[in-house]
């Protein structure tokens, strides 16, 4: 047998030369990744042992995302959507307290009004039934004193011009004071009440007389509305219990300070008879 004699060989046919490239590009590409992972890694980094995997940006994530940043916005803009409706809250709360505020003060201003009215014509009521219980009185003492003195001819009141020394100048003080203020209490110089009056106009004439009215109705000599002179005082209601006093003038006029309504005035003894007078001079 020739020594050159083919052998047949057992080796498995090389492979093509396409897939032995892909091989070496992969290897190379695998081996290039360590490399670079290994030069920008710190000294003592550990090696890397294996690869990691990339998340990868699909469209479900970036629906999340868009999402997120909607839900995000909505959160943003309900916040800011609750801040106004706060602050509309608070300034209609003031505004509401403000108003009610104003109607409490008009509602008071009101009732203070009504009140004021009414008092005023309760006075007024009263006045008026204190006059006609006064007409009513009269009437009676004057048809008791008409059976007493009848037959006899009455006495006609003396006429101011007749008036003469301290009586004069009780008369002058008292005309001069027409117009004033009537005030409960009042004792001049511009505003008076009955008795306050009455006694300053007797002060004129050195006379000391008691401050009220229920005293000065007693304090002199008890007269006949028929008898009256200038000077003397007249009184309303009873001796000793009299609630109002005025100066009789003269010529059937008195002179009082008769209510917060009319003030100091000049009326006739027709205007509200009185009860009954008394003489101090």
């Amino acid at each position: 047998m020739s020594h050159t004699a083919h052998i047949p060989s057992h080796r498995k046919p090389r492979q093509r030369a396409s897939k032995s490239a892909l091989r070496a590009g992969v290897a190379g590409g695998f081996l290039s990744t360590i490399a670079v992972a290994g030069a920008a890694g710190p000294a003592q980094a550990e090696p890397v042992t294996q690869t990691i995997e990339m998340p990868t940006i699909t469209d479900g994530l970036s629906t999340a995302v868009a999402a997120s940043a909607q839900a995000t916005q909505q959160v943003a803009l309900d916040l800011e959507t609750r801040a106004s409706e706060d602050a509309a809250a608070e300034k209609a709360a003031k505004t509401a307290k403000k108003a009610h505020a104003e109607a409490v003060r008009e509602a008071e201003a009101k009732q203070k009004a009504e009140a004021a009215a009414k008092a005023k014509a309760k006075a007024e009521a009263e006045e008026r039934a204190e006059r006609a219980s006064r007409t009513a009185e009269r009437t009676t003492l004057s048809a008791s004193s008409g059976s007493s003195d009848s037959g006899s001819s009455a006495s006609a009141p003396s006429s101011s011009s007749n008036v003469s020394g301290s009586a004069a100048s009780i008369v002058a003080f008292a005309k001069a004071q027409v117009g004033d203020a009537y005030v409960s209490g009042g004792t001049g110089p511009n505003a008076w009440d009955c008795s306050g009056l009455v006694q300053a106009a007797y002060r004129t004439a050195g006379i000391d007389l008691p401050r009220v009215s229920q005293s000065q109705s007693t304090a002199g000599t008890q007269v006949s509305l028929d008898n009256l002179q200038p000077g003397d005082i007249l009184y309303w209601g009873g001796a000793g219990s009299a609630y109002h006093v005025a100066i009789y003038v003269g010529g059937g006029e008195f002179v009082g300070a008769q209510n917060s309504s009319t003030g100091t005035v000049q009326r006739s003894l027709d205007y509200d008879r009185p009860t009954g007078a008394v003489r101090v001079l």
